[in-house]
């Protein structure tokens, strides 16, 4: 058994899915007997051939604004689907605004100050209520708040009653099952305010590469963001952590901790002035895009955000998962953007080093075991 150009890292996300591999090996044997109906040709590594779950009704609408100026382009966008956004506000008594904080020190890995500015001049004329900026980072939340500047809000935006949030300190949630290595039922401690109903929640994220996901976006923020760790960041719990069970399950992780937290989703917001290549999320080259997106459609965003990142999208597969589970829709031919086109603003990112041997792991699972 051979798994060429595998790091040790992508081994072991790949190992973890065995025993189910060899169950489901097992049982298509039993199923499927020599001299049985032939079964067509098996699906290539790495291609993903699905069908809807649930269809996703009518279109979806995704803003695209180029610029130089990360508060004007955020504003611009959020200006360009007023319409949906409004529809969602006006029914909310506060805003929860998630940040992406995956580093307290390196600015381009986490989301910009001058992004919530954005955000905040887009609300001003339209919302009366309190705002919060919540994050359960897996760093110290607290430290990102603190280095990034965010403290300024407050100042700047006094009516809104700006409040900074750790939810991990917080340390109030709900569990919800995810599944495990052996693809077991798995409780995850995740913040009870992404469910709060009378939140409308903005997701800012960050375009950039990722070992496991090829990309993160706005889904992924959502879905890594709401599990918790422990307050003092001691290294006794962390719910995070156990999302990453096995690159099939991670994948599939997301998309389950998507579907409970898609409903209390407000609007999804890419800052994509600067992105981030190569050895993302963390640790990337920064990479001069210029760009901006906004969406009551997460899963459509991140599509967009995808192509404009030069990336096949077809292979971010919890996206993929999102759409089949009625979240959103993935189809470019069922989203409609506003503003610039994507031809014209895409850009080349450098891919992770993992993303094509993981690309050829998320296959079928029985191509993992052939000699």
């Amino acid at each position: 058994m051979t798994f060429p150009h595998l790091t040790r890292r992508s081994l072991l996300t790949g190992i973890g899915a065995g025993s189910a591999l060899l169950g489901a090996a097992r049982l298509r044997a039993q199923q499927n007997p020599p001299g049985g109906a032939p079964q067509g040709p098996p699906e290539p590594a790495g291609e993903l051939h699905l069908q809807p779950v649930v269809p996703v009704p009518g279109r979806s609408t995704v803003s695209l604004v180029r610029g130089t100026e990360r508060r004007k382009m955020i504003y611009e966008a959020l200006v360009a689907v007023d319409a949906q956004v409004l529809a969602g506000l006006k029914r909310k008594k506060y805003v929860l605004i998630k940040p992406n904080l995956t580093s307290v020190t390196n600015q381009v890995a986490s989301t910009h100050v001058d992004t919530i500015a954005g955000i905040l001049d887009y609300l001003g004329p339209r919302f009366k209520g309190k705002v919060v900026v919540a994050e359960a980072s897996s760093a110290d939340t607290l430290a990102a708040f603190e280095n990034l500047k965010y403290a300024q809000l407050a100042t700047e935006f006094k009516s809104f009653d700006v409040q900074l949030i750790d939810l991990n300190r917080e340390a109030k949630f709900q569990v919800v099952p995810l599944i495990d290595t052996n693809v077991r039922p798995m409780p995850i401690r995740m913040a009870a305010r992404l469910f709060d109903p009378d939140a409308f929640i903005v997701c800012c994220a960050i375009p950039k590469t990722h070992e496991t996901a090829i990309a993160t976006m706005t889904v992924k923020n959502m879905a890594m963001g709401a599990p918790l760790r422990s307050p003092d960041n001691n290294p006794r719990w962390s719910d995070k952590s156990k999302l990453h069970e096995g690159l099939h399950q991670t994948h599939y992780n997301w998309t389950l901790a998507a579907v409970r937290l898609q409903p209390f989703w407000g609007a999804g917001v890419v800052d994509g002035l600067v992105g981030m290549e190569g050895t993302g999320p963390v640790n990337g080259t920064p990479i001069q895009h210029g760009v901006a997106m906004a969406s009551t459609d997460y899963i459509a965003v991140d599509r967009v955000a995808a192509e404009s990142m030069g990336l096949d999208a077809n292979q971010l597969a919890y996206l993929r998962y999102c759409e089949q589970m009625g979240l959103g829709n993935f189809d470019l031919g069922k989203i409609d953007v506003v503003g610039e086109k994507i031809a014209d603003v895409k850009k080349s990112y450098k891919p992770h080093p993992f993303t094509e041997p993981n690309r050829r792991l998320l296959g079928p699972l029985s191509a993992m075991f052939k000699s």
